[in-house]
């Protein structure tokens, strides 16, 4: 029972509801054009999410094998640090959650794409496999990127664009600007995520060699790239907002409420491991902007 209750925690189910903003944002701009598939959505979600989880597990077995996460980190222990599960038992969950990933990838090609489509079908399956590998590749191996400050260009591409474009082009079978600019401003929030992350591990992540952006950057710097993320995204929802000049995408701002109040406790702390309940303030916030944005496409 302890076994089965740490690999629910390694899953770290508090960072899954993020990982399905750009679904739910993507879907949204389909359904305002009249596109819209139950099985896909399904489909493109349980996708995110195994992502999100095989995400979860390799970065515990990377940092776990690295020996980063130890007594300094400030978050929540990882399976690997308890002991309670080794190397090699995670190191088969992250292979087993990564076919499990593509089988749901592959259902959700089939789904969106006829026989004739051969090339959107090979296309969506590279994107696969590339996700896969950035999820497993982030903390895993020498070559990791996590650890090389790329982690915010990766969230942002592919929680961001890959994720809120194509699932949008799934739907649509097409493209417009407008897809572009609601997919940046999911990227430019689900990368303040990993930044507060970074922030708030900053002291420990330096120890251990692990460089990530916020590192490089410093904590006065690192606070200022967090304001920039956040606040271009809420100038950019506005600028949408004035493109489709449709009163019920103001309901989207309601979200940024939290967030610029957010920022105001970012400014002003002075202790990294104080900002770790700011992440599910951010990460619930992002996604309540693009449930809303989906729940609204349905009344255009």
């Amino acid at each position: 029972m302890l076994k089965v209750k740490t690999w629910i925690s390694a899953a770290r189910l508090r960072t899954l509801p993020l990982s399905i903003s750009g679904i739910l944002a993507g879907t949204g701009m389909a359904v305002r054009e009249g596109f819209f598939n139950l099985y896909i959505l399904i489909f493109a979600l349980l996708t995110t999410l195994g992502l999100q989880i095989l995400s979860n597990f390799a970065n515990d077995y990377g940092d776990g094998v690295k020996g980063t996460d130890n007594e300094d980190r400030v978050g929540p222990m990882r399976a690997l640090q308890s002991g309670i599960i080794t190397d090699k038992e995670m190191r088969k969950g992250v292979i087993l959650t990564a076919i499990i990933t593509m089988i749901f990838a592959g259902i959700l090609i089939f789904i969106a794409f006829d026989k004739e489509e051969i090339y959107y079908v090979l296309l969506f399956f590279v994107f696969a496999v590339l996700a896969v590998a950035a999820a497993v590749k982030y903390t895993v191996g020498k070559t990791a990127y996590g650890y090389r400050g790329l982690g915010d260009l990766f969230v942002f591409l592919f929680f961001g664009l890959l994720s809120t474009v194509g699932s949008y082009f799934l739907y649509s079978k097409g493209l417009n600007a407008s897809i572009w600019l609601i997919a940046t401003i999911m990227g430019l929030l689900s990368t303040a995520v990993l930044n507060l992350n970074n922030m708030r591990d900053l002291q420990s992540d330096a120890k251990v060699g692990k460089i990530t952006l916020a590192v490089k950057m410093g904590e006065i710097k690192s606070k200022k790239y967090h304001f920039i993320l956040i606040l271009a995204a809420l100038v950019l929802t506005f600028l949408y907002i004035g493109i489709t000049s449709s009163y019920l995408n103001l309901f989207m701002l309601l979200g940024f409420i939290p967030l610029l109040l957010h920022l105001k406790v970012v400014r002003s702390n002075q202790i990294p491991r104080n900002l770790d309940p700011e992440l599910k303030k951010v990460a619930l916030s992002t996604v309540f902007i693009a449930l809303i944005y989906l729940i609204t496409g349905f009344f255009y």
